[in-house]
């Protein structure tokens, strides 16, 4: 049985991505070429504008902007193709060595041409408005203004410098290391060596069993990589602290909320909103016990599907690519032909390999090529979903790149959630809608349901334990494994409550997820990104076919202007601390029809 479960095959085992677009091989000698030809370039923009800044017309800046935008543009396609090609096979010595060769070549570079922020920031407030308030500024103005923001925490050259520098074998080279030991880890399952994601695949398995072993084999490989992982963690955690201490930083999120161009205040009140209604997560998954007709459930019970007839299906790749297709035309032609360009053009890398990066995302590279998406694909209505949300990344970044150019291309993190999660609806409400079996039915929605729970509450309840170890590691020094598992269980139980138990083997489980490390408060982003989401739903389903350019519109926009603002133009308040209760409250209407659906289906049960 568990043989055929790991041994399906999809469809997606050639779909691999073409990055020709960049250069034929990590061994072609145009890399080098071009690398040569950008330091040249960087040196001429060092040289034309160095000591300067102050001195700059608002026409001079615009000219400046561009300078450095089509730098950005040159050196971002060999960074792109150093990086995309790594996470194919992050055992690949040759692979490996272009990726530190490039991130060290790029600290270089953003060491020579700090100084053009640097000096901007350091000017005046009225002369820096004076030119803000030039409209020949045109796009720059916004991301002009935006940089300005970070005045306060900005050090002398040579400080930021040593940052950029020290970060090449510092936080880069502890994620790499992260990432290689993850993706090369085995993981045991009755004999058989599987990767991250062919064993994280069986939690989705009906079989109870296979869950059992599965989750046990995971325990195992992370608890014998803990003296590894665990120092790690340590020791990036302690980098955040220094870095935020010399910079003047008040906690450990403030960067990343800047950077998120996203309030204190609204953060704070989205995690409020969120941790205030846990009850949601542990109604959920009482219903899920009495359906499953267990006494309790565990931790690798969660994923589990429901004892429905027809209610889990696998889709080929050819099937998956239909649905999602068909999605995203149905909703918008434009976003349709858009997306049908990643299928068509290979922009997709879906087959799974033994040391390839485990997980999904899309990369935007930049806009003289084209985004490009990873999954890894087992056929799963969830890989489905997964494959409907990076190529709604996808489709946002062409669009931004299409409109903005690399000036607005790289969202914030909270609304880079935006489109992925969207598309993810879109997806789901087209299934539903061609669903009569009130039973399958109730199978698709308790499954979209764990979906935004994962995306809402967990990634919440991640965020309190990334609180809890950033402050436990500034005040109490270096932490153990078992120190750090103890926080990893407190914030995992506080948000399931009675309604799952968690063993003490889940207590290693924090130690394989990336955002932690690679991006520190990154996770809050999804459950704003699933809550704006559930809130723009409404608001399609209100307006129909009037709703499809604004919301567009809003895609195209990338990084133009603050998010509160972009949202605006379609009615949505972000200010308003009441706007995360909304899509609460739609979540909660979700979990009453699931429950109606469930004493529809199995009366007896309730």
């Amino acid at each position: 049985m568990t043989d055929m479960i790991l041994e399906k095959t999809t469809g997606a085992e050639e779909v691999v991505w073409d990055l020709s677009i960049f250069y034929s091989g990590v061994d072609d000698p145009a890399i080098q070429r071009d690398m040569d030809v950008v330091a040249h370039d960087v040196q001429a923009y060092v040289e034309k504008y160095r000591g300067r800044v102050a001195q700059l017309t608002a026409a001079e800046f615009v000219q400046a902007m561009q300078m450095y935008e089509a730098l950005i543009d040159q050196g971002g396609r060999i960074q792109s193709y150093a990086n995309l090609t790594f996470t194919t096979d992050t055992s690949n010595p040759a692979y490996g060595a272009l990726v530190q060769h490039v991130t060290e070549w790029i600290s270089a570079l953003q060491q020579q041409t700090i100084f053009f922020n640097l000096e901007w920031k350091a000017m005046d407030d009225a002369a820096a408005q004076r030119i803000l308030n030039d409209p020949v500024l045109g796009k720059y103005q916004h991301p002009l203004e935006a940089e300005r923001r970070y005045k306060p925490y900005t050090l002398s050259e040579t400080e930021e410098q040593l940052l950029i520098e020290k970060s090449v074998t510092g936080r880069s080279a502890w994620t790499r290391f992260f990432t290689q030991i993850i993706s090369a880890a085995r993981f045991d399952y009755e004999g058989k060596a599987l990767t991250q994601s062919q064993v994280l695949k069986l939690l989705y398995e009906p079989q109870r069993e296979v869950r059992i072993i599965a989750a046990d084999s995971i325990t195992k490989t992370l608890r014998d990589k803990s003296m590894e992982l665990t120092y790690i963690f340590n020791t990036l955690v302690a980098d955040k602290a220094s870095d935020d201490k010399r910079r003047g930083f008040p906690s450990w999120i403030s960067e990343r909320n800047l950077d998120n161009k996203a309030p204190d205040t609204v953060v704070e009140a989205l995690v409020t909103a969120v941790t205030s209604q846990y009850d949601l997560v542990a109604r959920h998954y009482r219903l899920k016990r009495a359906l499953l007709g267990y006494e309790s459930l565990y931790e690798y019970d969660r994923y589990a599907p429901l004892a429905i007839e027809n209610a889990e299906r696998d889709y080929t790749w050819g099937e998956a690519r239909k649905v999602v297709s068909d999605a995203y035309g149905k909703f918008s032609e434009e976003a349709g032909e858009a997306v049908e360009r990643f299928f068509n053009e290979n922009w997709i890398h879906a087959a799974l390999l033994p040391n390839k990066r485990g997980g999904a995302f899309a990369s935007p590279t930049v806009p003289s090529a084209h985004p490009f998406v990873l999954v890894n694909y087992t056929g799963k209505t969830r890989d489905v979903m997964t494959l409907a949300h990076e190529l709604g990344h996808g489709l946002h970044m062409y669009l931004s790149a299409q409109a903005q150019g690399i000036t607005g291309l790289y969202t914030p993190l909270t609304t880079a959630e935006m489109a992925s999660t969207f598309g993810e609806m879109l997806v789901f409400d087209d299934l539903m809608s061609q669903e009569p079996n009130p039973a399958t039915r109730l199978a698709m929605l308790a499954g979209k349901v764990e979906d935004s729970f994962a995306t809402i509450f967990r990634q919440i309840s991640m965020n309190r334990f990334e609180d809890r170890l950033h402050t436990a590691r500034r005040t109490q020094g270096e932490l153990s494994s078992a120190k750090i598992g103890e926080l990893w269980m407190e914030t995992q139980r506080a948000m399931f409550g009675d309604s799952v138990t968690l063993r003490d083997e889940y207590s290693h489980w924090w130690s394989y997820i990336p955002h932690f490390l690679a991006t520190p408060g990154y996770v809050y982003a999804y459950s704003f990104g699933e809550l704006l989401v559930l809130a723009l739903f409404n608001l399609y389903k209100q307006r129909g076919a009037s709703f499809v350019p604004d919301y567009l519109g809003v895609l195209a926009a990338g990084d133009s202007d603050y998010p509160e603002r972009i949202l605006a133009k379609i009615g949505v308040d972000l200010s308003d601390p009441g706007f995360w209760n909304e899509g609460l409250a739609i979540l909660r209407a979700m979990v009453e029809q699931e429950e109606a659906l469930a004493r529809q289906v199995y009366p007896a049960k309730f």
